[in-house]
């Protein structure tokens, strides 16, 4: 389970992030929606370690995610809006070099599995990551994450700029994901997906969290009424 306690983080007299209290368990997929610089990525960016925050904590299965004593961030995986990969490696060279840097080595046929398990086309396998949409590298990145095994997966407007079929694909991903108990943090500007993936909802606006809303329980078109009123 994730929970950040009163997590801030200031740069001099500009508040990024205040007082952030949001918690996702396992099975949970958190959808945070707001404009840019409401804090969304400055939020994954603090969970990630690439910022240290003002104050508050963040805690991973109850214990805090900074704290020397072991590398807890082992457990996590990073999905950015641009999946950072090799494009002159193949998706299996791409799976397999990322494994590795977890401590894992895994069989060709087990490579394979994952890919498949995230929906890759078999004839993708073993081609170029240069060629690939951004639809088919988010498989790969996702593919990773399972390889991996990660029990928390951020992810930063990860269906911008997908078109309408890539976007239920890897929204059926995120599923299966939460379904098999995994923890699910998302940054997103896409209201109606939101609605469709996310377990809970939050809106943020100027590094606050202002709704924490339980997904079944709004339509996409209250949601985005209640979003355009908050913004």
């Amino acid at each position: 389970m994730l929970q950040t306690v009163s997590l801030t983080k200031s740069y001099g007299a500009h508040l990024a992030l205040n007082q952030l209290n949001l918690s996702v368990n396992a099975g949970e997929v958190y959808c945070l929606l707001g404009q840019n610089g409401a804090g969304k990525t400055t939020t994954i960016n603090l969970i990630l370690g690439f910022l240290e925050p003002s104050s508050g904590e963040i805690l991973f299965d109850n214990k805090n995610i900074n704290d020397s004593k072991g590398d807890r961030r082992k457990n996590i995986a990073y999905i950015p809006e641009v999946v950072m990969l090799y494009g002159n490696l193949t998706a299996v060279e791409n799976l397999s070099y990322f494994s590795k840097l977890a401590g894992f080595n895994f069989t060709k046929n087990e490579l394979e599995n994952f890919l498949n398990q995230c929906g890759l086309q078999t004839d993708a396998h073993y081609k170029k990551l240069s060629g690939f949409s951004k639809g088919m590298r988010q498989k790969v990145g996702i593919a990773i994450a399972v390889a991996k095994d990660a029990q928390l997966i951020l992810m930063d407007e990860p269906t911008s700029g997908l078109d309408p079929k890539a976007t239920e694909e890897f929204t059926l991903l995120v599923k299966q994901l939460a379904d098999s108990g995994k923890s699910v943090l998302m940054a997103t500007h896409d209201i109606f997906n939101a609605v469709n993936v996310g377990t809970h909802i939050g809106i943020m606006k100027r590094g606050e969290l202002i709704h924490t809303l339980k997904a079944d329980e709004i339509t996409a078109a209250d949601l985005q009424k209640l979003y355009l009123q908050t913004i």
